[in-house]
């Protein structure tokens, strides 16, 4: 599929592992039993956890990206939580939400930000998860300070949104909405988490996609549906932000893969990281997902077998 150069003998040394989980935290199957459960918060509970809704503890983008804004808040037990805040527009019944939220809130793994709780008082719908400290995907990736995310994390990334999805996929919870950068949070170990935010839909703002829409799946542009093999088109354009180091349209970059010119979509900053055989794995892998027809994507579990093995650690 292509020449690249080889990179090998340049190798640089993966992360240090993150520190070990304890079982207390961690059951056979993954999830977290540290996680308090599913609760209901009342309004003043979230307004006094974030003084207030103060905009001086907004962690979030506004606007297009993020139509619904994100606080840092300390619930009285000194828990630090994410606080989302919808419209009421975005869920007009009260029940809906509560009922979708604790439906989700119910899902726990170690690869998602979990949904801890939720509060639907008046005009306010909000959500509450695990806070997560280290920024987003998007910060790592493209707006970076003293140096690019290495080859290592970025393959850590597919690996851990792959096995989130499918754990989600595996309980009944099939559809993610607006998959990407920005729904992929580092926690305090620094390890890649999925946002379950993108779990909840919204009943009536048909913003199911809030990105351009040239990395929107067909089907939605076509029927305005959220199908389960939409996701898989989304991480299909999360692979190649991690390849690339930058938006590319997906139509941009199948014509490269098409045209092997491989070497144009890598990022230049991953000289000498990666091993030749592992990148055109991601670039296939990349290849299937993003395909027209969501009958031809590969499914969940697929995307886990295939980035599995070009995980180094766990």
């Amino acid at each position: 599929m292509g020449c690249f150069q080889s990179k090998i003998p340049h190798q640089l040394p993966p992360p240090p592992p993150p520190p070990p989980q304890t079982n207390s935290d961690l059951d056979g199957n993954g999830e977290q039993q540290a996680v308090p459960a599913f609760n209901e918060f009342s309004l003043a509970e979230l307004r006094a956890a974030s003084n207030g809704f103060s905009t001086d503890l907004i962690v979030s983008e506004s606007g297009e990206k993020a139509p619904n804004v994100v606080y840092r808040g300390k619930l009285k037990n000194n828990r630090v939580v994410a606080i989302k805040r919808f419209s009421r527009q975005s869920w007009p019944d009260p029940h809906q939400f509560v009922n979708e939220a604790a439906m989700v809130g119910n899902l726990r793994h170690k690869r998602l930000v979990n949904l801890i709780g939720c509060c639907a008082e008046g005009d306010e719908r909000l959500l509450v998860a695990e806070y997560m400290p280290n920024d987003t995907l998007s910060k790592h990736l493209f707006h970076w300070e003293k140096q690019p995310l290495p080859w290592e994390m970025r393959l850590r990334v597919a690996y851990h949104i792959a096995q989130a999805l499918e754990h989600c996929n595996a309980q009944g919870l099939k559809i993610y909405h607006d998959l990407n950068a920005y729904r992929v949070l580092f926690d305090e170990e620094g390890d890649p988490r999925l946002s379950s935010f993108g779990l909840m839909k919204n009943s009536r703002d048909g913003k199911s996609y809030s990105t351009n829409l040239a990395y929107t799946p067909p089907e939605f542009l076509r029927t305005g549906r959220v199908i389960p093999e939409s996701v898989v088109y989304s991480y299909g354009t999360v692979l190649l932000d991690l390849l690339s180091g930058k938006h590319i349209p997906p139509s941009h970059a199948l014509d490269l893969i098409r045209e092997k010119n491989l070497l144009l979509l890598m990022d230049s900053s991953l000289e000498g990281q990666y091993a030749n055989e592992d990148a055109r794995e991601l670039v296939e892998l990349a290849s299937k997902c993003l395909q027209y027809e969501a009958r031809d994507r590969p499914d969940t579990k697929f995307l886990h077998s295939a980035v599995a093995p070009l995980q180094k650690q766990e």
